[in-house]
């Protein structure tokens, strides 16, 4: 059995891509200007991003016209959603993973009084 952090996508895993992910999960789409004020982010930040994702297949763009100007949308395609199931799954292996060292260790570690500099 490998570790969950193997299971981790570089293409999700990065926070700017895990953050347009879990905002277009509860969207069907989403506009490029929500998006980046949304996450906080630059243009270039958010167009760069959005190419890594697009490449992977997580996202769909559609550039449209609305009264005389351009606009950007985003979706997720479903292995986008995909990907971001698997990414959430192996986040949380990995938390129980720390919760069950952590238990583990607190079992075993001798007590001892507070320190002393």
């Amino acid at each position: 059995m490998t570790h969950p952090a193997r299971r981790l996508d570089n293409a999700v895993h990065q926070r700017t891509r895990l953050g347009i992910l879990t905002v277009l999960a509860g969207a069907t789409r989403v506009d490029f200007a929500f998006l980046r004020d949304t996450l906080g982010l630059t243009d270039g930040n958010l167009s760069r991003n959005l190419s890594v994702l697009e490449a992977a297949g997580y996202i769909a763009i559609d550039k449209t016209f609305e009264a005389r100007r351009s606009r950007t949308w985003i979706a997720a395609t479903p292995a986008g959603r995909r990907a971001l199931a698997a990414e959430v799954t192996a986040l949380r292996e990995i938390v129980q993973t720390v919760d069950r060292a952590a238990a583990a260790g607190a079992r075993l570690a001798p007590r001892t009084g507070p320190a002393r500099s």
